[in-house]
Parts: C-alpha cells; structure tokens; sequence
C-alpha cells in the first residue's frame, strides 16, 4: 500500500508534511515522496501569478503522484489549494483518502474529500494498518 502525504506547502506546513512522512515510515509505511524531487519544494515561493509554467509542471507532477498512490494521507493544519485539489482528484480516481485532523476543521470541504478523518497519529496508524490488512487480505 503505497501512501502520498499532503498538505499546505505554499502556507507553511512542508516541514509538518516531512515529519509526518518520516513518522509513517518508521511505522513501517511505503511512503510516495512527492515534494523532495528538484522545484517540487514551492515553500520559498510567494506569489505564482506570474509564473504560470512552474505553476503546470507543479501540478502536472503532483497528479502523477496522486495517480501512483493507493492512499492520500492529508495533514489538515490550514488551508490548501492543492490539497483540496488533490483530495478530489484522488477520490475521482478511486483512491482511498484519509485525513488527519489534530485541531478543529472549520470547513465541511475537507472532511467532506475524506474517506475517514483522525484526530491523532495514534488513531492514523491504526487506521492505516486496518485498511492495510483490508487491502492485502483481497
């Protein structure tokens, strides 16, 4: 079971993004590492308006990631674009999304976008374990 980790990257959360994909893998996760591959990390970027080509190869990469995994792992710590974006775009290719929600959410679109939502790293693993275990037992 392959899993891609998402978040806010253009406000702030790539580090928080990282640590939850180290965390993963120390629990014996296969994780998809979309944003340390050259240009994928945009933190420094502020304003994309006018950069439109960067803005298409970002996006056309992180779909082909999204198309690569069996799970979306989403950090809600604060608004996202892409996330969002990429939420939908996974469940309209059949994949599975699960949220992690460790402080409050206050809009339905997220929970919405997912397939189960967490409210801590505890209850993500087992999460994660049990859809394993589903996935593997088929």
């Amino acid at each position: 079971m392959k899993i891609m980790v998402c978040g806010s990257i253009g406000y702030g959360g790539i580090q928080k993004i990282r640590e939850l994909q180290q965390f993963l893998l120390q629990e014996g996760f296969d994780i998809i590492d979309h944003i340390s591959e050259e240009g994928m990390d945009y933190s420094n970027i502020k304003d994309f308006r006018f950069n439109r080509d960067l803005s298409n190869r970002i996006v056309q990469h992180d779909l082909k990631f999204v198309d690569k995994t069996d799970v979306l792992v989403v950090l809600l710590e604060g608004p996202s674009f892409g996330t969002s974006i990429e939420m939908n775009e996974a469940r309209k290719r059949g994949k599975k999304v699960i949220s992690l929600a460790e402080n409050e959410i206050p809009t339905p679109w997220p929970i919405f976008l997912s397939d189960e939502v967490f409210t801590s790293k505890d209850e993500l693993i087992r999460g994660l374990k049990q859809l394993k275990e589903s996935i593997e037992s088929k």
